[in-house]
């Protein structure tokens, strides 16, 4: 089926189709040195931050930027619970695309862990999606046309879709 059928037909894409299913995660209670570490290690922008095995935070490059290096917080000492992003905002893997691009919008965030039922399996982000197909570009475009993007989203925008 060409995508002109599928976007006729109303078959869309679904986070599922997109997501990461290997999601690192990394205790809450760790220090932020060692979730530094981590994301090196594996090359990655992001943890989920977990207790006692449920999702309960996000920890990103950007707060660490923000929240741990320009208020020169001691690595070794800070608790990625202490600058982590809480509560999570996440989706269903049966969710549109679409649908996980506007609550990014109007969340103002580049990553949704991805959750079924209370279960993280898997991760989503801006990135992936622009990357992904010319179908969701498609989508962007329509969203950045209709609505400024926030800043935090804009650099992705302009490089990937504009």
């Amino acid at each position: 089926m060409s995508e002109e059928e599928k976007e006729e037909s109303g078959i869309s894409l679904k986070v599922e189709d997109v997501m990461v299913k290997e999601v690192i995660t990394i205790d809450e209670n760790s220090t932020v040195k060692e979730a530094a570490e981590i994301m090196n290690k594996f090359e990655i922008g992001c943890l989920i931050a977990v207790r006692k095995g449920k999702a309960k935070g996000i920890i990103t490059e950007r707060d660490l930027l923000k929240r741990v290096v320009a208020e020169a917080k001691d690595a070794n000492k800070t608790k990625v619970k202490d600058v982590m992003s809480s509560p999570l905002v996440v989706v269903e893997p049966s969710r549109d695309l679409e649908e996980a691009v506007r609550l990014m919008f109007q969340m103002k965030i580049k990553k949704l862990p991805v959750v079924d039922g209370k279960r993280l399996v898997g991760l989503v982000s801006l990135t992936d999606i622009a990357r992904f197909q010319p179908q969701v570009i498609k989508i962007l475009k329509q969203l950045a046309m209709r609505q400024a993007a926030p800043k935090s989203l804009k650099k992705v925008i302009d490089y990937y879709v504009v």
